[in-house]
Parts: structure tokens; sequence; C-alpha cells
């Protein structure tokens, strides 16, 4: 059901501190904590001994004692304090996993150790770059199964009804979409011209009357998505060259981690390219778009519960996307599965 083989958000990076912080991905328990030279540990939530979940212990020294009989471990998973015995024994032993602090979160790494590399993380067009605003996100828990929301970040159409007075209106219904893949994910795209600025946009676009809106809607594989909104004045809309002066664009970065079959957490922040230094625009940015994202709950939740009692009666042509998703995630699953199977 999942990929291993890939980064995925642990936790905010602020979460993490010279405390246990308990938490699950892909089905599996894991404890996380600040070293105190600020590095972080990823180890598995579990003692060998009894099972007790390590977040349960305490640090001493940079390590973990075990709450319920003192084993301690390292940051590599090796016990280094097993009391009454001259030597740990052979079994006593944790999972770790390479972590990064990167972009505001933890990324951790769920696969093989020796092929974390650090250049698969997606990079953030803009970070750092002055002239742009950044509004911080937060950790939202979706009780639904991660190819669900890979799916609603695939389809630019849902908008128009789940979003009716924040990303959509009526002026976008039934413009074709095209579906672009490559190795990395699929990128699900449209211009709509000369259409009516959606309700959540008005407030921040540097021009007035109608606008050509690109929505560009991609996700990487496994689950990180980078969604695009550009609003032009109409009839300036290009591909090719530069943008008209007046442009807003705001690319939303947005990362899911299944924390089981049944539930995701999902991580988010925008950046704009405009009001750098506005605290007064970026909070309005979280609260409008945090709503926003809450409606996108509120459906996904039901269609989770929905599709476990009967399955899907049939597809529409805007479920290209998602499914070309789907066949794709599962083809490399299946090839990660086949490599552990050989070794």
């Amino acid at each position: 059901m999942f990929l291993y083989n890939a980064w995925y958000v642990a936790a905010l990076d602020a979460e993490i501190t010279h405390s246990l912080f308990a938490t699950k991905l892909l089905s599996q328990k894991v404890v996380l904590y600040r070293k105190a030279n600020g590095n972080v540990v990823a180890l598995e939530d579990s003692c060998p001994h009894r099972r007790l979940p390590l977040s349960m212990g305490r640090i001493v020294n940079d390590q973990v004692e075990c709450g319920y009989h003192g084993l301690t471990f390292d940051c590599s998973g090796s016990c280094t304090v097993a009391p009454g015995m001259k030597q740990p024994p052979k079994g006593a032993v944790v999972k770790s996993y390479p972590c990064i602090s990167r972009y505001g979160f933890i990324w951790i790494w769920m696969g093989e150790p020796s092929k974390a590399d650090e250049s698969l993380i997606p990079e953030v067009d803009n970070w750092g770059n002055p002239d742009w605003g950044m509004n911080s996100g937060d950790a939202m828990l979706l009780d639904c199964n991660y190819l669900y929301v890979t799916d609603n970040l695939l389809d630019p159409s849902h908008v128009s009804w789940v979003h009716q007075t924040s990303f959509g209106n009526s002026d976008l219904i039934g413009k074709p979409l095209k579906v672009d893949v490559s190795e990395k994910g699929v990128i699900v795209s449209r211009w709509a011209h000369d259409i009516e600025v959606a309700p959540f946009y008005q407030q921040f676009v540097r021009f007035k009357g109608n606008c050509d809106r690109k929505q560009h809607y991609e996700v990487r594989f496994p689950g990180h998505a980078i969604i695009k909104a550009v609003f032009t004045p109409a009839g300036t809309a290009t591909d090719t060259g530069s943008y008209h002066k007046d442009v807003f664009l705001m690319d939303s970065y947005n990362f899911i981690t299944p924390v089981d079959e049944d539930k995701t957490r999902y991580f988010w922040f925008q950046m704009r390219n405009f009001s750098p230094n506005d605290k007064s625009v970026s909070k309005q940015f979280s609260d409008d778009v945090r709503k926003a994202f809450y409606e996108d709950r509120e459906v996904l939740n039901a269609v989770h519960a929905g599709l476990k009692e009967r399955p899907a009666a049939f597809n529409l042509p805007l479920d290209g996307g998602p499914l070309q998703f789907r066949r794709h995630m599962q083809k490399l699953i299946d090839a990660e599965n086949q490599n552990y199977k050989k070794e």
C-alpha cells in the first residue's frame, strides 16, 4: 500500500524539541526527538523487550531510556545500557530512520537508509527570495486514505463545487484539462480565459476586471503536491514568455503523509509574489486557505467512508490525472516489493 523508499514529512520542525514526540507513518510507530546539538533523531517507537513505546520513556544524554526496565538506545538504535547485564541482548536493537530539517518540516526516510538521497526532497521555488511572501501552514489530520487526497490534488474541477466561496467559481466548469505524466509524477493543468477572478483571490490581485487563470495541479510521487495559481489580466496568458507585470502568483506546497490505511496527515504552506513582509496578508492567507482545506477534509472523510461501503460505479473524464497517478504509484510499490523479495 505504501512506498517506503521516499521522503515524507514526519512533523513540523517546531514540534520536535528535547522531548519525545510520538507519531505514526506508513502504519509504523516512530518516536522523534532533538539532541542537544539540534540534530533530530527518529527511532522505531517500540522497545524490543516488552514492546512498550519508547516515547513513554525519557531522554538521557541524547539517548532514549525505556520507561519499563531502563534499556537505553542511542540515535542509531543500538542498545547501550541493559541494567543488570554486562552486554545487551543481541536482539536489543530498534530501527533508526534518516531525517532532515528543511522548509520548516522534519523529513523522514522510511525505507532503506542507504537510499536516502537528500536531493529527492522537492525544491521550493523562491524559498528565501526577499520579493516573495510566505504563510506557514500546519498539520491537518484527515480520516481517509492518502490516495483520496492525491486524487483531490489532481482534480482542478472540484474547486467549482467544494470551494465556491474561495478558490472556485462557475466560470471554470467544463474547461478542458491537460494531463502530463513523467517519472516524477502527474500534472493536471488548464487555462481559463477572460473569466471572473475567484472570491479568495479578488482581495489580492493587482488589476481590475476579468482574468486569464491557470490552474497547475502537480503531485510528485509519493505525495508531494505543488499547486500553482496564476491570475493575469484577461488576454495576457502565456506559457512561453514573461508574465504581465501585475500577475498574481501563488505556489501552494502540500505534503501528504499516510498515517495508516485510513488516516492521512496533510502539511502545507504557500509562497506568493507580493507583500513579502506583510504579516496581515500572511495571516489572511493562512486563515482562508485553512478554511478551504477544512472543506476538502469534510468531503474526503465522507468519500473514504462511502467508498468503504460501496465501490465507485464509474469514472469521469476529470478522473484521468488521479487514475494515472494511482497506476504509476502502484508500479513503484510493486517494483519496491519485488526488490525486497529478491534481497
